[in-house]
C-alpha cells in the first residue's frame, strides 16, 4: 500500500514539474516552483496545483 502511495506522489510530482516547465512563467518563477515541488513533494504539489497554477498561467 505504501508503495502505491509513493508511486502516486511521484507521478503527480512529475506532472506538476512538466506543467511548470510548459507554463508561460518567468524562468526564475519556474525554478522556484520546481524547487518547492521537489523539496516538499506532497505539500509542494498541492500548493502548486491549488495556488501556483493560477498565478503561473496568468
Amino acid at each position: 500500500m505504501a508503495d502505491l502511495l509513493l508511486v502516486a506522489v511521484l507521478v503527480l510530482d512529475i506532472a506538476a514539474v512538466v506543467d511548470i516547465l510548459g507554463s508561460t512563467a518567468e524562468p526564475v518563477a519556474k525554478v522556484l516552483w520546481i524547487l518547492l515541488v521537489l523539496a516538499l513533494p506532497i505539500v509542494g504539489m498541492i500548493v502548486y496545483f491549488a495556488v501556483g497554477k493560477k498565478r503561473v498561467q496568468a
